[in-house]
């Protein structure tokens, strides 16, 4: 059973950093394609960042330039570090995965989901 599990979510102050990871367990192969989705109070989820095992990535227009999306193969591990956050990107993140050949950043690509960690960023 594939789990993953998001961590490092918390609140900080518009213009700050933060550093979101996710952990795949339960599989010891490497997904082809992982993503970072976020959805704010009363909005669709959106796609944030993906990243194949390429290390090839593309970014959402709202956090190109502010947001690097990077994963560590060896730990099964995603990471997602934003910087000059601003209150629009308050949402919770999900980290998500995908062994199938493709990598786009759309959620019907992708099979399995964590819960979600928490990112508030105050005025």
């Amino acid at each position: 059973q594939v789990q993953l599990t998001e961590s490092g979510g918390a609140s900080v102050q518009t213009g700050g950093s933060l550093v979101i990871s996710c952990e795949i367990s339960g599989d010891t192969s490497i997904p082809y394609c992982m993503g970072w989705f976020r959805q704010a109070p009363g909005k669709e989820r959106e796609g944030v960042a993906r990243i194949d095992s390429a290390g090839r990535t593309s970014y959402a227009d709202s956090v190109k330039g502010r947001f690097t999306i990077s994963r560590d193969n060896a730990k099964n591990a995603l990471y997602l570090h934003m910087n000059s956050l601003k209150p629009d990107d308050t949402a919770m993140y999900y980290c998500a995965s995908t062994w199938s050949g493709r990598c786009v950043l759309v959620e019907p690509d992708f099979d399995y989901w964590g819960q979600g960690t928490q990112v508030t960023v105050s005025s």
